[in-house]
Parts: C-alpha cells; structure tokens; sequence
C-alpha cells in the first residue's frame, strides 16, 4: 500500500466519523427542540410493499434498521471474507491476538452489563449491547489521532473489530430471532443454494447474485431471524478470485462501489434515526439506572479490561506478539478505543426491546453516547500522548516499507 492510498483511507475515515458524529448531534438537537414530535412522526411514517400476497409492511425506522443495515452488513461481510482469504487474517499468527482480544472483549462487558441487571428479567435482555464495537467510529478516532504510530496497531484494531462483528453476527443470529418460519426459512435456503451454485459456477455477472440477495433478504425478514443477516450471508457468496464482466474482482468491486454509500449514507442515516435522546427530565438517576450503567461499563471499563488482559496474557504466554513497532500504552489506547459502541450498539439496543418499554431503549442510548464519547476522547489522547517525538523517524520508515 502506497503512501498516497494510505493518506486517502486516513481521510476517508476520518470523515466518515466526523459525519457519523455530526448527525448524532443533528438527531440529539431534533430530538430536544420544538421538532421532536416531528422527529418521532417522521420516524414512524408507515412504509410499505407489496406484490400480490406478500407484503411488507413497517415504519420508517424499521425500514433503517432491517433494510439499509443488511446493506452495513453485507460491506462487513465483504471484509471479513476478503481479510481471511486474501488479508491480514489470512495467517494463524495474524489472528491469534485480535481474535482472544475480541472473545474477552466480547465476555466481560457482558458480565459487567449482567451484574447491574440480573435480576430484571426485561432489562437482562439488552446483556449484548455493551458487547459491540462501532469500526468505522473507532478507526476515524483512531485515524485522527495517530499521525506517527505503526500501522500494525491500525491493522489489530482492524482485526478485533472485525471479529467482534463477526461475534454480534452469531449472537443477533442465536438470541436476537424469533417466531421462526419454516416456509420462509425454506426459502431463504434455496436462495443461498443458488448462490452457492453461481459461486460454483464462477458466474461473473453481478446482477445475478444480488438479485438472488433480495430475494434471500425478504424470505429472511418474513422467517423470523434478523434481516440483517441476509446481506451478511450474501457477502460470503461473492467470489473474490472471479473478476466480473468490467475485468476487476467482483468482491474487491462491490466492496469498493458499497463502501461510501455505507460510510457516508447508511451509517449517519441509522445515526440520526436511532440516536434522538430526549435529554429533558434527565438527572443523576438516569445515569445511576441499572440499564445506563450497565453499558457504560461495559462499554468502557468492560472492554478495555477484556481486550488488554486478554492480550497482555497471551503475549506473555508466548502465544502471540505485541503488534510490531507498538507499545503496551498503543495497546492500551486502542482497547479503550474499542469501547467506542455507537452504530452497533444501538443497533442491538434496538432489537433486545423492540417489544419492551421505550424506555429502556432511551437509557441503552444514553448509556452508549456517554460510553462512547469518554472511549473516543480517552482513547484518542492515549494514542497521541504515545507519539513520542524521537521515534517518528522509525515509525514513518515503518509505514512507507509497507507494500
């Protein structure tokens, strides 16, 4: 990778994060001022499709989170396939240290989100929203931090945080779906059939396979497991080796065509849509409330506790190496960087009380904006106090060796 392809990524992020954060502020303004009962209609506009007999039918919000966020997780699948076939995850001794970080990432702000909230039998079902990392806030934090540091840190936060998408995908898969459909199952499993099959077939037309994709997401929708997964599943079906009827990789093409609508479209879309927090009324109890701080610590001291320990255990075990060129203060701001919850949390939020009172889902929003603003700007000012001025001469080398 060359310095100017790396500069442009650096401000890719960077302002995708900036606008992630602009358009929370934007919904935090509406949500607080004379247009809230705008904001909140508007949300809940009834949309809906039908041909013939089947139909779909849902409000506005709905619509964001089931639909535009199978499109988020159909880049996420892109990724992952692409890093564990032809990237930095393609070896077992790449993955050994972000993949122990994210399971312990994972696991203990669970644990901590359980212990404020185990004996409320609605309030336990959010126990996954701390567990969430949001990769394209982070990576932004990150970028705009880190002007001298070695790229294998950016590389490991890369790798934990697609691992724990990985991970958010298994658990909205196993706890998140409900009221399961057979004859919609059915379906869904035929449509992955034929993708398989266009796979097999190295089928180089695109069209195909994302056809076959709305298909598999509608079926999904209407069986009962999360919609979502759908344009997971899909990515994993799209042939990387195959180059497409334009002469590029069809996954490399799709990932690069899908990548700006997601940064800079879906992602601030489902921001405004879901991180609207009515602040009147609010006080220290909020904050004190068992779903409130169960996310906040589990977002913040649940994952940088997780992560670093974890880490620090098995590099001192000898089963894996501190990232090259990085120190344990880089290690330790990037964990707290994971701590940054923001899309994904919300997102699982808004599945665990769907059916529950919309209260509990204003004090998980809550929750993740403190979390997550305190991740940022402790993580951020980790990273940049760790720069130190005489190492920038090696760790500029460091970068432009790469290729």
């Amino acid at each position: 990778m060359n310095k100017a392809r790396m500069d442009c990524n650096v401000s890719t992020e960077t302002s995708a994060a900036v606008l992630l954060v602009v358009s929370a502020g934007l919904a935090m303004l509406v949500a607080n001022s004379a247009f809230h009962s705008f904001y909140q209609g508007f949300l809940s506009i009834p949309v809906a499709i039908q041909l013939g007999s089947f139909e779909i039918a849902k409000p506005l919000q709905l619509w964001i989170n089931d639909g535009l966020m199978a499109i988020f997780f159909f880049l996420v699948g892109l990724e992952v396939k692409r890093e564990i076939i032809d990237g930095h995850l393609a070896s077992i001794d790449q993955i050994i240290l972000p993949a122990i970080g994210a399971f312990a990432g994972i696991l203990f702000p669970a644990l901590f989100y359980v212990w404020f909230n185990w004996d409320n039998p609605q309030a336990i079902h959010g126990w996954a929203v701390p567990t969430a990392t949001d990769i394209a806030f982070a990576l932004g934090v990150f970028s705009l931090f880190s002007k001298q540091v070695p790229l294998s840190l950016k590389l490991f936060l890369l790798s934990v945080a697609i691992f724990d998408d990985i991970g958010a995908i298994i658990i909205i898969a196993t706890f998140y779906s409900q009221d399961l459909s057979t004859t919609s199952l059915f379906v869904a499993l035929v449509g992955l059939a034929v993708l398989f099959l266009l796979n097999h077939y190295r089928v180089n037309y695109q069209a195909p396979y994302l056809l076959i994709g709305v298909i598999v997401w509608a079926a999904v929708l209407k069986s009962g497991v999360h919609a979502t997964l759908a344009g997971f599943a899909l990515a994993l079906f799209i042939p990387l080796k195959v180059k497409n009827t334009q002469g590029y990789s069809m996954l490399l093409h799709l990932e690069h065509s899908v990548k700006p609508w997601v940064a800079f479209g879906i992602v601030p879309i489902f921001a405004f849509a879901n991180a609207g927090v009515n602040l009147s009324g609010i006080t220290l109890s909020n904050l004190l409330d068992p779903v409130t701080l169960g996310v906040i610590t589990g977002l913040f001291f649940g994952k940088q506790l997780g992560i670093f320990s974890a880490c620090w255990l098995a590099i001192k075990l000898g089963f894996a190496q501190l990232p090259r060129g990085a120190s344990w203060l880089q290690l330790y701001g990037i964990s707290i960087l994971c701590g940054i919850g923001f899309t994904m949390s919300l997102f699982i939020g808004s599945l665990a009380f769907e059916n529950a009172d919309p209260q509990y889902f204003n004090q998980v929003k809550l929750g993740v904006l403190v979390s997550s603003i305190l991740a940022a700007l402790l993580g951020g000012c980790l990273i940049k106090y760790s720069q130190h001025p005489q190492k920038k001469e090696v760790q500029y080398e460091t970068r432009s060796s790469v290729t």
